[in-house]
């Protein structure tokens, strides 16, 4: 299975790119995921990410996710067959 299926919530997410500067570099644990957002837990405070505006990793993972090819439920990201390219 590959991080695209897998479940991240408890994982730690790091923001590499976005198209907004103050979210890069942003790091937390993922608390919530929805279609189009991901809640992270950051030094204590809820922060809601748009996954159309951001590219991350998730935990160890080298593999930089575009959010805008996982605006789904997480129920059915985890059951979709991905084409890497």
């Amino acid at each position: 299975m590959n991080i695209y299926n897998d479940n991240w919530l408890g994982r730690t997410l790091n923001v590499i790119s976005s198209n907004d500067p103050t979210l890069t570099s942003r790091h937390g644990v993922v608390i919530d995921e929805s279609k189009n957002t991901i809640t992270i837990e950051e030094d204590g405070k809820f922060v809601k990410l748009g996954k159309s505006s951001i590219k991350f990793t998730i935990s160890d993972s080298s593999v930089v996710i575009d959010g805008t090819k996982v605006g789904q439920r997480p129920e059915n990201r985890t059951h979709k067959k991905y084409r890497m390219a």
